[in-house]
């Protein structure tokens, strides 16, 4: 088969869903499919590149972005170019359905749904016709997890054509032991150590989780960065925390395993729905590690099962945190039986195989 992708952003460009369509795309190329992946530049020139064999990237010039939303000019014409046997839509990206809506030959529609639109308001109401159209128009409509289906009121009148596909990772990568580089962070971070990693965004809840750490004797350990980091650090400051929360940056990749098996419990603190499965929280389950996250109706405690992997609190409630952060603490029993429960289900439901296994038998379907 010939597969367009369509998002805004692609590797190097850091994101979960960034990294989603970067191993999709590597996965299905690897099967002997042809993979196209449509996103915009980071520049105002078009660029094609073959990371692999049967893979190929086009970065469309970008002319503005706006709403936290990059907009190129040329991608239409790219897109009308190519002649897919599918188009695969990453959303929420409202300048992908435009693209989808001007090809000559418009083949099967399938739309991962990665998350409602939260924040931006005013582009929801100018975009929810195109919005509906695009969902009605699709031949299959990806949810990351049951409890996104549920709880999304966009998605729940198309349930019938609705197929939950967990984004998967390499779990076998974070089961492998690195005792050098773990402890090497051991080291360096005496501990207790809690671990996030991720893009530091509005919704992540990092704030909550400083409100949360007087009342924890332990340190953090954030891994990521992005464009709350700033406001993050002066929190920090404010709440006296500096020399035990520790802004490590982007930790390269092949670092990731080792930081995974050095800390003592993962927490996802996120506030809002826009969080809506968390790879990192995957990746921690992967590595053993007993998780701590909160209940927004998506995927983030469809991963992590509350009482079985960790332990699930409500939103926004920093004594709640601190108070599950510290239980688990308490007790390594605890923490080694979430941990192994949590590399179990990480196999079973998230691996990068799986994925791809239901991805190509929803290309087949669709095609039928």
């Amino acid at each position: 088969m010939h597969i367009l992708q369509i998002y805004k952003d692609y590797a190097p460009v850091l994101g979960g869903i960034e990294n989603h369509v970067r191993d999709l795309g590597e996965g299905l190329a690897a099967r002997g499919h042809r993979v196209t992946v449509l996103v915009t530049s980071l520049g105002r020139r078009t660029s094609v590149e073959q990371p692999l064999p049967g893979l190929t990237v086009i970065k469309a010039a970008r002319a503005l972005h706006l709403a936290s939303t990059p907009l190129s000019l040329a991608m239409p014409r790219l897109a009308r170019a190519l002649r897919p046997d599918v188009v695969h839509l990453h959303f929420p990206y409202p300048p992908g359905d435009m693209v989808y809506w001007q090809m000559p030959e418009r083949a099967p529609l399938v739309v991962t749904y990665h998350s409602d639109i939260v924040r931006q308001r005013a582009l929801l109401r100018v975009y929810r016709p195109l919005l509906g159209l695009t969902l009605r128009r699709a031949a299959r409509i990806l949810p990351t997890s049951p409890n996104y289906l549920a709880s999304s009121p966009f998605l729940r009148r198309h349930a019938a054509r609705c197929s939950v596909v967990p984004l998967g990772i390499d779990t076998g990568r974070f089961a492998v032991p690195e005792p050098r580089k773990a402890g090497g962070f051991r080291a360096r971070f005496p501990g207790p150590r809690l671990l996030f990693v991720g893009r530091l965004r509005y919704y992540k809840g990092l704030h909550v989780l400083l409100d949360a750490m007087p009342a924890l004797r332990a340190e953090l350990l954030i891994g990521g960065s992005g464009p709350e980091r700033a406001n993050l650090e002066a929190q920090a400051q404010r709440l006296g925390l500096a020399s035990r929360v520790h802004f490590l940056g982007d930790v390269p990749d092949e670092d990731l395993p080792a930081l995974f098996q050095a800390a003592d419990v993962f927490v996802m603190p996120a506030h809002l729905r826009a969080e809506a499965l968390g790879l990192a929280q995957i990746e921690a389950l992967a590595s053993g590690l007993p998780c701590v996250s909160t209940e927004l109706g998506t995927g983030t405690s469809y991963a992590n099962l509350h009482g079985v992997t960790g332990l699930v609190v409500p939103p926004g409630d920093a004594a709640a945190l601190a108070a599950a952060i510290s239980t688990l603490l308490a007790d390594p029993a605890l923490r080694a039986r979430f941990g192994a429960a949590g590399r179990q289900r990480a196999a079973e439901l998230f691996s990068r195989q799986r994925m791809l296994d239901l991805v190509e038998a929803v290309y087949r379907d669709v095609l039928t």
